[in-house]
């Protein structure tokens, strides 16, 4: 959510922002916005004098009563009556209006960063680096399912009996080597100086309208029957709710997490959950990466963080390359993005295993989540990023590490995860 102060004073950075992100459809909300917001200082401007006028004819009154001018003194009480009625009528018209403004405000897209370039899609999206040399094996690299069968590592039939499309077992070595990755992931964050973290996986609607537009929202979310509580998309959710209404000290930032979770996601309207494999599933873990700090600060932390996935990536031997998220391809409340992509030596292409978001203070002002500063306070920024999430990143893993005899290489930072183990065989 942007300041309405930016609507206010310069409404047309906001639309041409609007325009950018190529969602015409959205210019008029920010007359809508500057029509309420006028009403509503209308009626402040008409309560704040009513109230001195108010404090003023009671301070009379005394003075009335003590020349025992009973009749004047009776018109002004009756005069503050009128005021108070006229008050309370205002207050509960301001409220109205806030509420109809926050609605508005909530809808309307953050201000991106000067730098990311102005696409309609991720078609427009801008490769900027790439890491370790793409694999093309002299052997043709099966389906990722069909190299997890023959593993003995996966069971979708049953999974889909007990849970429907978009679910899975995860079997022996394979489910082993799903959790070392995550485990890796976690003591690679934790060197990096970031503290591990657990936290809640439901989520209350207040966090969840907090941390992602309403569009987001709908396409993602499963709620709780009867219960004011979400299964969150990300632990990113329920990390920065951890500071909602919160008053941060200066000597404390930047609080930097690393948090593991399951993730729930209807992936409404997404294409291919129907489809075989586990590329786009309901369910699955990741190991995340949030950042809380100082505006100023967030810039670097960004390309911070989407490195350390690089890096955790090129370790585990995956080559990878970073594809800047262009205008229209950014989520509302997203001042930057970076994606990184895995390399499939099966198709011949590079898809996503992570995304690195810089938020500005989106989310902060929308949570409240302040600083606190010498002369007054003001909203922190936040930032998140995928450290990795299995099982979609096994499919990278899999096919970049595959032999031909259709046993699986495991990476030497991975074995002491795997109880020494080097590969993964067939079972016969």
């Amino acid at each position: 959510m942007i300041d309405i102060k930016l609507i206010r004073t310069n409404p047309e950075v906001v639309r041409v922002n609007i325009r950018k992100k190529f969602q015409d459809e959205k210019l008029p909300l920010v007359d809508e916005v500057i029509t309420l917001d006028e009403k509503m200082r209308v009626l402040k401007q008409e309560s704040e004098f009513l109230r001195s006028e108010r404090n003023r004819i009671s301070t009379e009154i005394g003075v009335l009563m003590r020349h025992k001018k009973i009749d004047e003194a009776n018109q002004c009480r009756k005069d503050v009556i009128v005021m108070n009625e006229t008050i309370s009528k205002n207050d509960v018209l301001e409220d109205e209006l806030a509420a109809k403004i926050k609605n508005i405000m909530m809808r309307i897209p953050n201000i991106i960063d000067d730098t990311v370039p102005i696409g309609r899609d991720d078609s427009k999206n801008v490769e900027l680096e790439r890491f370790l040399e793409p694999k093309t094996p002299s052997f043709e690299i099966p389906y990722h399912l069909d190299i997890l069968e023959k593993l003995s590592g996966i069971d979708l039939d049953n999974a889909r009996k007990v849970a429907g499309n978009g679910f899975y077992y995860l079997m022996g070595n394979v489910a082993r080597l799903h959790s070392a990755i995550l485990t890796y992931a976690r003591d690679f964050m934790i060197n990096k100086g970031f503290i591990y973290c657990i936290p809640p996986f439901m989520i209350r609607s207040n966090v969840v309208t907090g941390v992602m537009s309403f569009a987001e929202m709908d396409a993602m979310m499963y709620k709780i029957e009867g219960e004011d509580l979400y299964l969150i998309g990300t632990s990113e959710h329920s990390m920065i709710g951890k500071f909602i209404d919160t008053i941060l000290l200066k000597e404390n930032l930047p609080y930097t997490y690393t948090s593991y979770s399951p993730c729930f996601r209807k992936e409404k309207g997404a294409h291919g959950i129907e489809e075989r494999g586990i590329y786009r599933i309901h369910q699955f873990e990741k190991q995340e990466m949030i950042v809380v700090c100082e505006p100023e600060d967030s810039k670097d932390w960004f390309s911070k963080l989407y490195r350390y996935t690089v890096e955790l990536f090129t370790s585990m031997e995956i080559p990878v390359r970073t594809l800047e998220c262009c205008s229209g391809d950014l989520a509302d409340l997203k001042v930057k993005s970076v994606d990184v992509e895995a390399w499939s030596p099966r198709q011949q292409k590079y898809f996503e295993v992570g995304s690195c978001s810089n938020l500005g203070d989106a989310q902060a002002r929308r949570l409240n989540i302040r600083i606190r500063g010498v002369n007054s306070n003001y909203f922190a920024h936040t930032l998140n990023n995928t450290v990795v999430a299995p099982p979609r990143m096994l499919i990278a893993f899999f096919e970049n590490h595959l032999n031909a005899d259709g046993s699986v290489n495991i990476p030497s930072v991975l074995r002491p995860y795997m109880g020494g183990m080097s590969t993964i065989d067939i079972k016969e």
